[in-house]
């Protein structure tokens, strides 16, 4: 490796929002002329794509940043930048609580980031910027890609809802919506590359299209995607119930390359803490939209986001929560204790709820959906399940002689492994067992395909999708120039 060349490390917390602006942030550097650090290297520039929304985010990254004190002491020309969520909330407060941090960076400027650090190495003093509202939106900028198979796509960035218990539209502003020809480009592009799975990512997919003024947008996307020769599976996240649609759902199932999953955040099943919430949907309409979905595809696998102990919870309203849970029969679930978050509407209500009793309530609810989900894996027992082969699915794959990867439905299956399956692969096989996270799948496979994808992983490729470098500047060896008829 020439001894010019600066390496790079990313460090992501938080949502798939935050792992796709990690997949641009590592683009945007590789652009610049920076290449990954090695397994066992120490790299030259450090960036911490960070989230506001959990609880003791804030330790979680001074605590990192501490650890990193000594090593930069270490390491002479070694750069630490702070990214994301955390980065625009706390803004000058990071340089102040570790002034070792060398840039600083929001959600709504990420394509500053090279040039911030080419600046702070000039002038040896940290870069601070931060905008309010967003300066490009984020997929015109290069893009490297963690896998060569699947893909996230951002149809909007930013969220118009006001819930209380969310600091999202404070950090990523008003909803952006990209062009529905931008949307398609992009995925023909990973496409090309051998990609065989996207997906569509928003705060709100749903209200997708109402910026250009067509509330059917989303819908319409759904069914483009359909027409793209060689993409084999359509996901999307997160969509919000009160703009939930028939024609979406029509999409879906109409649609053969849209997988039949649907992740849609239920937060409570109390009508009055929904209300307490800023949730424009109560239980009925929540469970309506669930009835829609099976009656178009049976087999349709349900997960969803589930807060417990939010300001002014009864037993009575928990119980409404456990009754929505028993009546959609989640096959998965992302399941929180409420934290306050300063900054929202709800860290200031009154009546909130003691930890202990949080505590509880959030056990018996983990009991519950365990069972559930349980009792709808075993379901799932001798059917044929088509697995798109993954890699960092299963932990303890080379221990039980088992691959990993994910049905159509969105459930993850370990199948017994066999010679020349890859990373990207798509194989058939027969569910032989359930768990309440998981299903084993321990015969003999059905089928094989070797597919791009494979092909990608199996030659060490990542994807990349180009972009627009906006003039930022580049370290290490210079291209060379390009040679112009009559001089060089």
């Amino acid at each position: 490796m020439n001894a010019e060349l600066r390496t790079y490390e990313v460090r992501t917390y938080g949502c798939q929002m935050n792992v796709h602006d990690s997949e641009r942030i590592a683009g945007l550097l590789e652009g610049a002329g920076y290449v990954p650090v090695p397994s066992e290297g120490s790299p030259d520039v450090v960036v911490f794509n960070t989230c506001a929304v959990r609880e003791n985010a804030d330790n979680k990254l001074y605590g990192n940043l501490g650890h990193l004190r000594p090593v930069k002491k270490g390491h002479p020309g070694m750069q630490i930048a702070v990214g994301g969520c955390l980065a625009q909330k706390d803004q000058h407060e990071i340089v102040k609580k570790a002034p070792w941090v060398d840039v600083v960076f929001g959600t709504h400027n990420i394509g500053s980031l090279p040039a911030l650090l080419e600046r702070s190495r000039h002038n040896q003093s940290a870069e601070i910027e931060l905008l309010e509202s967003l300066e490009v939106f984020p997929s015109t900028l290069p893009t490297k890609r963690d896998s060569t198979y699947a893909g996230w796509v951002s149809i909007s960035v930013g969220c118009n809802n006001t819930c209380t218990f969310c600091i999202v539209p404070a950090l990523r502003g008003k909803e952006k919506d990209r062009r529905p020809g931008e949307v398609l480009a992009e995925v023909e592009a990973l496409v090309a590359e051998g990609v065989l799975e996207v997906t569509l990512l928003g705060q709100n997919v749903n209200s997708y299209g109402v910026e250009f003024g067509d509330k059917l947008a989303f819908g319409k996307l759904l069914r483009a995607c359909g027409n793209i020769e060689g993409l084999e599976r359509v996901r999307f996240t997160s969509p919000h119930p009160k703009d939930f649609t028939d024609d979406v759902i029509e999409a879906m199932a109409e649609t053969p390359n849209v997988c039949p999953q649907l992740h849609m955040p239920l937060q409570s099943g109390s009508d009055s803490l929904l209300k307490a919430m800023k949730r424009s949907y109560r239980s009925e309409k929540y469970l309506g939209i669930i009835e829609k979905v099976r009656a178009a595809m049976p087999h349709a696998a349900i997960t969803t986001d589930i807060i417990v102990g939010f300001p002014g919870e009864t037993e009575e309203d928990f119980q409404e929560t456990l009754r929505v849970v028993r009546a959609a029969r989640f096959s998965a679930a992302f399941t929180f204790q409420y934290s306050i978050r300063p900054g929202t509407p709800a860290a200031t209500m009154a009546d909130q709820v003691p930890k202990a009793v949080v505590q509880d309530r959030y056990n018996r609810l983990i009991a519950e959906l365990d069972q559930i989900m349980w009792d709808e894996n075993k379901l799932q027992v001798g059917r044929t399940v088509e697995v798109l082969v993954a890699v960092g699915e299963g932990r303890k794959d080379g221990e039980t002689g088992r691959q990993s990867g994910r049905a159509r439905d969105g459930r993850l299956v370990h199948f017994r492994s066999a010679e020349g399956v890859r990373p990207g692969d798509i194989v058939e096989t027969v569910v032989t067992y359930a768990a309440p996270h998981h299903l084993n799948a321990d015969g003999e496979l059905l089928s094989h395909r070797r597919t791009r994808a494979g092909d990608a992983w199996e030659a060490g490729r990542a994807v990349k999708t180009a972009g627009t470098m906006l003039g930022l500047p580049s370290v290490g060896v210079p291209a060379p120039l390009p040679v112009v008829n009559g001089c060089a």
